[in-house]
């Protein structure tokens, strides 16, 4: 059973949050993009897209570390979520982007940590299918690892915030 108080879904800019770590969307070079990528980016300053470059780039599912910078966090977790083709290797690749960065998470002591909707912007990933798999990969992340304390959903838009919002309902209340 995992407490209420562990998840939360808030509606916000992810780069304003004061979790250990915030997680960016990133494209596959780690060089900054738009969207989430860009504004992570840009609040965090010139020394981020300098480390990541020194970490050679990040395949699609997988998850990297770096300083925040000028973030109010000491961490920033870049993970390649999948660009949506429809297949069934869609869902694995978004499961992974998730469980990933959680395990670097908790490799690296990180006790709280901000997700953005991660695929669901340009990567076209539609958001109720994506919710589901973000919220029931961290519920059984959390189950199975007591180290972090706090997962929150940080959504920049009202719909995709009502989405997340009711799909942790739905997974958390049976």
């Amino acid at each position: 059973m995992i407490e209420k108080d562990k998840i939360e879904v808030i509606l916000g800019d992810i780069t304003h949050q004061e979790t250990n770590a915030i997680v960016n969307a990133a494209n596959e070079t780690l060089s900054g993009g738009g969207g989430v990528d860009g504004a992570i980016h840009r609040a965090a300053g010139p020394g981020l897209l300098q480390e990541c470059r020194s970490l050679g780039g990040c395949p699609t599912g997988e998850a990297r570390i770096t300083s925040g910078y000028n973030l109010k966090v000491k961490y920033v977790i870049h993970t390649v979520g999948p660009v949506y083709t429809g297949n069934d290797k869609d869902s694995k690749l978004l499961e992974s982007s998730y469980y990933n960065s959680l395990k670097l998470a908790s490799e690296n002591g990180i006790k709280s940590i901000s997700f953005p909707a991660i695929s669901t912007g340009v990567y076209g990933y539609p958001v109720k299918e994506a919710a589901s798999i973000a919220i029931s990969t961290v519920i059984k992340f959390l189950r199975e690892n007591k180290e972090i304390n706090l997962v929150r959903f940080v959504l920049f838009n009202e719909n995709s915030f009502e989405i997340h919002k009711k799909e942790l309902n739905k997974q958390l209340n049976g």
